[in-house]
């Protein structure tokens, strides 16, 4: 497929994380970026590759500023990752495509819904939940479940914190994989089971490492009675 690129100008890049950094993109001024919460962009990168393009889900809510915000980890094998990461600078300008993509908020929320991912998969569902909230979407109970390796490894923690002390129907749960804390520790899995012991008119988002998403789909295929109450994005 053949796409569009624009230039965008990176206006800002933010370390979140270990090996994780969040680039925000500005498209020209004559360019409108409209886009659902949930999309991706393709960028166009001068990297020796037979594919110069990648795929990034956008992290941050629908604006009328002309700015995203993107969340990408590092891939040592990857020759895209490490362009972003060792050439970008604040003030450099990517090839950006507009926002594309089927993964986005269902328009009924009147159900519990629960977002479940692992790592940088953790992007899209912050666009989704922050859209929510300040487009005051109607809904019932929103929960995020947010698996990393330690807690190092944590996305958007504090902001997600706030979000929970501040909206009532929201709950957020990160979970650790390789460390003990004072919060969950263990997979991703053993914490939905808990929470959705019963099947049930629920809405499930899925978004991150391969493995997980195959095994989260088979559990959660027996909670709900419609298989499309069950949306995933792979970031494998």
């Amino acid at each position: 497929m053949a796409y569009t690129y624009y230039d965008c100008e990176v206006i800002d890049i933010l370390d979140e994380a270990p090996g994780v950094k969040r680039f925000f993109l500005r498209y020209p001024q004559e360019v409108k970026l409209d886009f659902h919460a949930g999309q991706f962009v393709m960028l166009d990168l001068p990297i020796d590759s037979k594919y110069t393009n990648r795929s990034y889900s956008i992290a941050s809510p629908p604006s009328t500023n002309n700015i995203l915000e993107l969340l990408i980890v590092i891939n040592p094998q990857g020759v895209g990752t490490k362009y972003l990461f060792q050439q970008v600078k604040k003030g450099s300008f990517l090839k950006t495509t507009l926002p594309l993509g089927k993964f986005r908020l269902d328009e009924d929320l009147n159900r519990r819904v629960c977002f479940i991912c692992t790592g940088t998969g953790i992007a899209p569902f912050r666009s989704m939940i922050l859209d929510i909230f300040q487009q005051n979407k109607p809904h019932q109970e929103i929960t995020l479940i947010a698996g990393v390796r330690s807690q190092k490894d944590l996305l958007y923690h504090q902001e997600f914190e706030k979000l929970q002390q501040e909206k009532a129907s929201f709950k957020y749960i990160p979970v650790l994989s390789r460390e003990a804390w004072h919060g969950r520790s263990g997979y991703v899995h053993d914490v939905y089971k808990e929470l959705f012991p019963e099947q049930g008119n629920h809405l499930f988002y899925l978004c991150g490492w391969a493995a997980m998403l195959k095994e989260a789909r088979e559990h959660l295929q027996e909670l709900v009675p419609d298989k499309k109450h069950i949306r995933f994005e792979s970031y494998d």
